[in-house]
């Protein structure tokens, strides 16, 4: 799927956007059903002369599917404009290949700005210029449209823009993207307009612009600003490639004519997907920004956050296609990537996931809550949570949901957050064209890669058997496919069997597909919730909470309407049933624990915290990590790293707590 639509992305770049208005449509409606996204089909067609932003945002979201224009449609329209399906694979070599420009489309015969000729009468740009400032970049190879020039793009005049020039690996100009100063930019973007222009009727086809001297490294990006960065940062050459859905033009365009360069594709935050895919046509590498980051947060934003030498360690930090088979050293597995989570300890970043219990245990309480902790990246239950948009079909009850919404808000006296949205309509995962439906409404509404809440799975099940191991692989597999078209978590809420010790209701082979699962239970009005599953061997924590009854408004009787929000329950004489762990850096840091607070007895330092228990153990959270980091048998530079990992994680499960500069066991 992402192969095919990046293959579509390519294709659509050697379509000229200054189509008759009925051909333009059809470019879109093939463009979506190729899987291409709203942001890249806007991209492409901002080099149009006659462009609208609102203009192209209203089509995209008119067109229906099943209106007979399918992704062929797309391919055809590029093949008349040069672009070939069947682009030969690069065999390896270590002799340079020689680079052959791309036919140059239609659209760059009659442009309605000659690129060589704005050119030829822009200056050469001068370090001063506000964007360079502002993005910390060089001026080399740029030059600035002259004050006295009258050109206007798109209605704007152009005059003191930068100028970033489109050549070939020949040295061959084919467009330019035009940049105006920031508090131009600040305009255009308060009016809705796009913020950096291309020149209309002339096409990018193999334009590139090279950061530096490509030799042993290349650094692939969107935009000039991210190039700059990554340059400065490591020496190595940076090449723009003028937007996303050029990366992998491009990206092949360097493989074809440097076989032998190691090519590093840097995407901004929610690409990911994507660069995995070009990495592994082309042989390359890719990095990601870190999962805290919201869409579209890039290189130079985190050069300027946390400056040069912390971009250049992120830049090290490169992801390979996965082979087979991987072979890995004692060294290497120690070095690999934690784990990602939304809620730590608990809920992964990415994968499927259930919430499940009886009726009536406020199972969909606590998913309600917990999805307004991770839209608002607040901790939840005293886990730590990263924020991520939130999309929650809630297929049972519209009415009765619309109320627990109420009174969350109403409990803690604020709306929900903006990053948590609903879906109400019926939904039935073993149709295909539901699954795609919903699929394209989440990542429309840019809940691509975070939280999606299917509450219940039996409402989405279309009456399959549960217990049938045939039915219950079909819904697997379809809430698999929905998972891996949206990335992100697919979490499940479903309900306990008739004997609640046995687990979920339905046929085991659901538990075994679940990355995660959180069974909640009831016992009179005690409720709790403990992890049922977990990549981090946390399946033995347990958190009690209670529903606060909230009255939310009166009925035409004049009667309470009453509904119920959560809350923790931290009631003496609740048990916490949490083991500690059994192996792994957690393990180690809880005996180092243990060893340490016994030597430090029970004297209670005079600027302990107030909630520290009387005659509880407690040391300085430097003594405790010094402790931890003598024991990692790791690389000496991450020690200090992976001790913090394992006192948070130990934290997440209950098992010990760190307030301002202590800790202690609870």
């Amino acid at each position: 799927m992402i192969a095919e639509t990046t293959r579509a992305l390519d294709a659509l770049q050697y379509i000229p956007p200054d189509l008759p208005r009925d051909e333009w449509v059809k470019a879109a409606m093939s463009a979506q059903a190729a899987g291409i996204q709203f942001d890249d089909f806007d991209e492409w067609s901002s080099t149009a002369s006659n462009y609208s932003a609102s203009g192209a945002r209203s089509l995209w979201e008119s067109i229906k599917p099943d209106r007979g224009i399918g992704a062929g449609t797309l391919f055809r329209m590029a093949a008349e404009h040069g672009w070939r399906m069947d682009k030969p694979q690069q065999r390896a070599s270590s002799a340079p290949a020689v680079s052959t420009p791309a036919p140059a489309p239609k659209s760059q015969q009659k442009p309605a700005i000659a690129p060589e000729s704005l050119w030829n009468r822009c200056e050469p740009a001068a370090a001063e210029h506000p964007y360079i400032i502002a993005k910390r970049g060089i001026r080399e190879g740029l030059r600035i449209v002259g004050a006295d020039d009258t050109a206007t793009i798109s209605g704007e005049r152009i005059a003191g823009w930068l100028v970033v020039p489109a050549v070939s690996l020949a040295g061959e100009l084919r467009t330019m993207q035009l940049i105006p100063p920031p508090e131009v930019a600040a305009k255009l973007k308060a009016a809705g307009k796009s913020t950096k222009l291309n020149l209309p009727g002339a096409s990018f086809a193999d334009g590139l612009f090279v950061v530096g001297d490509l030799a042993q490294r290349g650094y692939i990006v969107e935009g000039i600003g991210q190039a700059w960065a990554c340059w400065q940062a490591t020496g190595c050459a940076a090449v723009v490639c003028f937007g996303a859905g050029r990366m992998a033009t491009v990206a092949e365009l360097l493989r074809n004519r440097y076989p032998a360069l190691r090519l590093v594709i840097v995407p901004d935050s929610g690409k990911e997907q994507q660069a995995e895919a070009i990495a592994r046509k082309v042989r390359g590498e890719w990095v990601e920004m870190p999962d805290d980051k919201p869409a579209n947060y890039d290189a130079n934003d985190y050069a300027a956050e946390h400056g040069a030498e912390a971009l250049a360690e992120l830049l090290s930090r490169t992801k390979q296609p996965a082979m087979r088979y991987r072979v890995l050293t004692a060294s290497d597995l120690m070095d690999t990537p934690p784990l990602r989570w939304l809620v730590r300890g608990v809920l992964p970043a990415n994968g499927l996931a259930s919430i499940y219990g009886a009726s009536a245990s406020g199972k969909t309480f606590l998913a309600l809550d917990m999805c307004a902790a991770v839209a608002d990246g607040v901790q939840w239950f005293g886990c730590r949570v990263s924020a991520a948009p939130v999309v929650y079909a809630a297929l049972e009850g519209e009415h009765g949901f619309r109320q627990r919404v109420k009174a969350w808000q109403e409990h803690q006296g604020r709306d929900l957050p903006p990053a948590l949205r609903f879906v109400m309509q019926p939904f039935d995962l073993r149709k295909g064209s539901n699954v795609a439906d919903l699929a394209d409404a989440v990542i429309a509404s840019g809940g691509g890669g975070g939280l999606l809440v299917i509450d219940t799975l039996n409402r989405a099940a279309g009456g399959a058997d549960e217990n049938s191991s045939a039915d219950m692989g079909q819904l697997i597999e379809a809430a698999k496919t929905l998972q891996s078209q949206l990335g992100g978590m697919l979490l499940l809420v479903h309900h306990s069997g008739k004997d609640a010790s046995k687990g979920m209701r339905g046929h085991s082979s659901l538990h075994a597909a679940l990355d995660a699962a959180i069974e909640v239970s009831r016992n009179d009005d005690r409720r709790e919730w403990r992890i049922a599953k977990s990549k981090d061997d946390g399946d033995s924590a347990t958190y009690p909470f209670r529903l606060v009854v909230v009255e939310i408004g009166m009925d035409e009787h004049g009667d309470p309407i009453t509904s119920c929000a959560v809350m923790p329950d931290d009631a003496k004489g609740e048990i916490r049933r949490v083991l500690p762990p059994k192996s792994g850096n957690q393990r180690i840091a809880w005996d180092v624990l243990g060893e340490v607070l016994r030597k430090a007895g029970d004297v209670r330092p005079k600027d302990a915290p107030v909630s520290l228990p009387t005659g509880r153990p407690v040391v300085t959270l430097d003594d405790a990590l010094a402790a931890i980091r003598d024991r990692l048998a790791c690389d000496a530079k991450r020690k200090q790293e992976r001790a913090q990992q394992a006192l948070t994680g130990l934290q997440a499960k209950g098992l010990v707590r760190v307030e301002g500069s202590y800790v202690w066991v609870v």
